[in-house]
């Protein structure tokens, strides 16, 4: 049997990509086969960052072409290309960034800020340009988990304001803006005014994800938010007990009125592994964000433990993926990363910068 471009794409079918679940030709990663006597290359793209992935995605590769008769050699190429992707209907995309990924929860006390910094980072981890945006204006948590507090934002213009940097990310939060025991005694519309301008007025340097921190609950704030700022997808971060379902439910309700997808249910708290026997224990209950997501079709990105060290780096302003990133933790929160990057590579790309502005004018 001849050696060919034909030979070699049936060889790639072989080969499951392990975190999108699809062969790379299915897949469509798979790119450029070459073939020249007995050498063979194949281009490999990635829709989504997975830094650690990639040698052993490599490796697969080439030790399955070099299955085929005839081959002498193999080269393969893993590289990524993080696109824009559909926002909800009537929304523009904002300049800079590429894909916006809201964290909430229908409560508070639930760990979203700490699952939406660990997500940032890891993502950050994987190769991607991310930033991390803290939307809570009564209570901003952000400053002091990246360990910023008493950072401000420069502005080089007197119109804008440059993001602050830590651990590769890029942050603004109110928190950089006012005292930390200043009380944010405002109104809803003066909320959301603000968090528009934090949003807008922030020079978000070519960044593939933007992590937005909400604010708990479904009111007036979050709804305008969800309406007015272009969101690829939303994670929803809850707790097994049914309290914390019953309000995590109402906010993936929330995102499904305003057109946004949810990408998926992240438990938090999960099980409680003691330190000293490695007894595990289901302090919250158990299951509840597995049935959540059976419910409602949606995936289940990971549970987390309850764990002090994860409370203790978070506090500290090194969360647990830059604090302790070979640490169980610090690899779940990874795999939820690579899940939700997967989940945004999957839809449909952004293609309003394809068409043509239309402009009707009287002649």
């Amino acid at each position: 049997m001849s050696l060919t471009v034909e030979t070699v794409q049936t060889a790639l079918k072989d080969v499951v990509d392990p975190n999108t679940g699809k062969d790379l030709v299915a897949g469509r990663a798979a790119k450029n086969i070459r073939v020249d006597g007995g050498d063979v290359a194949v281009d490999i793209e990635l829709g989504y960052p997975a830094k650690s992935q990639v040698d052993g995605l490599r490796k697969a590769v080439i030790a399955r072409l070099k299955q085929l008769p005839g081959v002498d050699n193999v080269s393969a190429n893993v590289t990524v290309k993080i696109v824009a992707h559909a926002v909800q209907r009537g929304v523009k995309l904002l300049s800079g960034v590429k894909n916006i990924v809201a964290v909430s929860s229908g409560k508070g006390g639930v760990g979203k800020s700490t699952t939406a910094v660990n997500l940032a980072l890891a993502l950050a981890q994987e190769g991607a340009t991310v930033g991390l945006l803290d939307a809570d204006i009564y209570g901003p948590s952000q400053p002091q988990m990246l360990g910023l507090q008493g950072r401000q934002p420069e502005s080089l213009d007197g119109k804008s304001m440059e993001p602050l940097e830590a651990y590769g990310i890029q942050s603004m939060s109110i928190g950089y803006l006012v005292d930390v025991e200043t009380p944010m005694v405002w109104r809803g519309p003066m909320v959301t005014q603000a968090l528009e301008q934090l949003l807008n007025d922030t020079n978000w340097r070519d960044v593939d994800y933007l992590v937005i921190d909400m604010p708990p609950g479904t009111g007036d704030t979050q709804l305008t938010l969800a309406q007015k700022v272009p969101v690829t997808g939303a994670v929803i971060v809850t707790t097994p007990q049914d309290i914390a379902l019953m309000d995590a439910r109402k906010g993936l309700k929330m995102f499904e009125k305003v057109g946004i997808p949810i990408i998926g249910i992240v438990e938090n708290m999960s099980m409680h592994v003691c330190t000293n026997c490695g007894h595990v224990e289901h302090i919250f209950g158990e299951g509840g964000g597995q049935k959540m997501c059976a419910d409602y079709g949606v995936d289940f990105l990971g549970a987390l433990p309850l764990e002090m060290d994860i409370r203790l780096m978070a506090d500290g302003g090194k969360p647990t993926v830059v604090g302790a990133p070979d640490s169980k933790a610090a690899e779940i929160y990874r795999a939820i990363a690579r899940k939700v990057a997967v989940q945004i590579a999957e839809k449909a790309k952004d293609m309003s910068s394809k068409f043509p502005s239309i402009v009707v004018q009287n002649t």
